[in-house]
This record gives C-alpha cells, structure tokens and sequence, in this order.
C-alpha cells in the first residue's frame, strides 16, 4: 500500500479537502463501499471509469427525486397550455363559430402534448444540473495526480472533510484495513473555485456583441433612413414576377394584365342558361324546375339531403338533426337554430330561391356550391318540395283509391 506518494506537493499548505483511497477493482471498490456505508458517512462518494453494476445498493443510495421534478413540470407545462388557450380562445379572443364550442380539448391537444414535453425537458435537463451540484469546474479531489487514473483503470473512494464524521486517523486507518492500494488526503487548492480570467472576458466580449443586432433594431424602429433597407433575401424582395397594372414589353400589347380569353367564361356563370345554374329567370327566382322531374330526380335528391342536410335539418326537414341538437344541449349563445324546411313560410318560396340558399349559403349555413353539383342541387330542392308535400299534405293529396287504407 502507498500512502501521500501521488499527493501533490504545491498542495500540501492547502487545507485538506478528504481523503482518497485507491481499490484495485470493482470488487473490492463495492466491499468498501459497504463499510463506508455501514460506518455512517454521508459526504463521500466511488469513482470508477465505467458503471459499477451493484454499485448504488452498495452505497446506499437512495432512489433520486428526478423523476418527480419531470412528473411536476410535465403537470406543470400541461396546465399552463390548457389555461392558456382557453384564456385566449374561449375567453379573450372567442371564435363565434355556429355550432362549436368557445373551448374544445381536440383542437388544443397538439399545444398540451408540446408544453408538457418541452417543461418536462427541462426539469429533467436542470434537475439534473442541480441535483448534481453542476456545472462546476472545479472540485477539490482533482488536486490528487493519481486520481487522474479513473478515466483509465483507477477504482477510488474519496470521503468529504465535510462530512459530520470526519476524522482523519479513524478514517486512514479504516481504509487500511479494506486493503487498497493507496489513501492519501487531497487538498483544496483553489478554495474559491474561480474560473479563468480569460472566461469572464470572453463572457464580456461575447456579451457585447450581442448587444449590438438589438441595439441596431432600436435604432431603426425609433428613426428614419434615407437608404433602403438591407436585403438578406433578394430573391424574396426582387421576385422575377409581373405586378399588375404595369407596363409590359413583353406582351404586344404593352400591359402586364391579360384580357380574358376569348369564347371563356367564369365557372358556373354561364348566361345562356341562368335559370338553371343561377335559379333565376329574367332576374328574379324562378318558380319551376328547369329539368323534367322523376322518381330517379327525387331518389337522388334523398341521398344528397341525408348527407349535406340533414346533420342540422334531420331527415324530416324539421331542423331538429343531430348538429341542431347537440349545441342546443351546449346552450353556445352564438348558434343559429337551422330553419324548418316544412314551415309554410319555406313552402311559399320560389324554388328559385331555395336553389340559390343551398348555392350561396345562408346566415351560418355555408355555401354547397362548390361541394354540390347544379342536377344535384335541383335534386335536393325537388325533395325538400316533396318532404313539404308530405307533412303538410290533406286528403285531397290522396288518390280517392287510396284514401281508404289510411286510419
């Protein structure tokens, strides 16, 4: 056993930081361990150039209360993005959109999931920082020139002079009796721990220059420039594009703007036949359909109303569908209950008219233009005049043949 031959001689004036004892393996670094446990000790710790298995049990270290801090942040980031947007969606800044609520968790899950794993990294990553007592560079226990073996094939055991049991001789001798291969003090050569100076002013230099892009920020937004600004994207400032109502050599005529196109019309806006893209005639709504009606008309009339009507009308046309009623439950202020299609007030309209609501839209009812072909829009019309006839038919709706299978 060698004992103080490795201490290092600048050192010896210093005051003593602990003590450090040399094992030659990971067997005997974890049967010391134990002692060192079972003896009382607190401030001390095993070094080792790899992860000793057993190694924890052997210390009698206790579990860590990392992932705790992580479980709090993560609650923490999840309470912070709900509040968040419900304070800006359903309170502040509300959307008023018929039928939804001012606050769903759907929609707000994606923000929720973020902040929760952004929070939670960053209880993990600074937990474990300060649980660690880090960043510091410098400890005591580097002043020993053999300690510089842990990288490489040193085992050791270094016991704190901080601690509440240190006595020097009962702890020497302690270890000689584990048998290592060498103790020795180590001492605090540096009792500050100051870094460099050359840290600290590169920290200054680093710290100056990037006062400068903010300084320049303030100095443009609180004045005025006789230059133009500087272009870090020119190809997003100088796009090679026309601007409308230029001047063109390109083009014969000498204008960027293109006329249209001869024998082209808008979609959907043809005028040879207003009556049945537009459900007018001679402006104003037209009365009658402008295609033969027939079973086959009104069967397909049936299925684009179950899909595109009924979810708020309901399959009677009454306006009780499935949308209707669930944001009745919701009592939102900010719905529109959907009009009863039976009503006579909708019966009396032209079916022009009833055309050009599905078309265009109406109130919060968006518009089906581009979703519903023009035949099928004249199909759902013609149904909803049969969904009409039906609820609100008498009996002299009723064939004289078939009167009598009524009850």
């Amino acid at each position: 056993m060698q004992a103080s031959a490795n201490a290092d001689p600048k050192g010896e004036s210093a005051p003593v930081a602990g003590i450090l004892a040399e094992f030659d393996g990971p067997g005997a670094l974890k049967k010391a361990a134990v002692q060192i446990r079972d003896a009382g000790f607190t401030r001390w710790d095993c070094y080792s150039p790899f992860p000793v298995h057993g190694i924890d049990p052997a210390m009698g270290v206790r579990p860590t209360i990392l992932p705790w801090i992580i479980l709090g942040m993560g609650l923490t980031g999840l309470t912070i993005a709900t509040a968040l947007q419900w304070w800006t969606n359903g309170v502040d800044y509300p959307f008023l959109i018929s039928g939804k609520p001012l606050f769903g968790l759907p929609a707000n899950i994606p923000i929720m999931f973020e902040l929760t794993i952004l929070l939670s990294a960053f209880g993990a990553f600074f937990g474990a920082l300060i649980l660690n007592d880090l960043p510091k560079f410098y400890r005591p226990i580097f002043s020993s020139k053999r300690f510089k073996k842990v990288t490489d094939n040193g085992f050791f055991i270094g016991i704190e002079a901080s601690d509440p049991h240190y006595d020097s001789k009962k702890i020497q001798s302690l270890f000689r009796q584990m048998g290592p291969l060498s103790v020795e003090e180590f001492h605090d050569t540096d009792p500050q721990g100051a870094l460099p100076k050359a840290f600290f002013r590169v920290g200054i230099i680093l710290f100056l220059l990037g006062l400068i892009p903010l300084a320049l920020a303030l100095k443009s937004r609180h004045s005025t420039s006789s230059s133009p600004r500087w272009h870090f994207w020119r190809d997003m400032d100088f796009q090679p594009v026309a601007k409308a109502q230029r001047a063109s050599a390109f083009f014969p005529d000498g204008r960027v703007i293109r006329p249209q196109v001869e024998g082209t019309f808008a979609r959907e806006q043809a005028d040879d036949n207003p009556h049945l893209n537009q459900g007018r005639v001679n402006g104003k709504f037209a009365t009658t359909f402008p295609m033969k009606l027939s079973m086959e008309m009104l069967e397909r009339g049936k299925d684009r109303f179950d899909t595109y009507c009924a979810p708020c009308h309901g399959k009677d046309g009454r306006g009780q569908g499935l949308v209707a009623k669930r944001a009745s439950t919701l009592g939102e202020g900010t719905w529109v209950p959907p009009s009863n299609l039976v009503d006579p007030r909708i019966e009396k309209m032209p079916v022009g008219e009833i055309y050009q609501a599905i078309r265009y839209g109406v109130r919060n009812m968006p518009k089906y233009g581009p979703q519903i072909k023009v035949e099928d829009r004249w199909a759902i019309v013609a149904y909803i005049r049969a969904l009409q006839r039906s609820q609100n038919g008498t009996i002299k709706d009723v064939p004289e043949a078939d009167r009598g299978k009524l009850k």
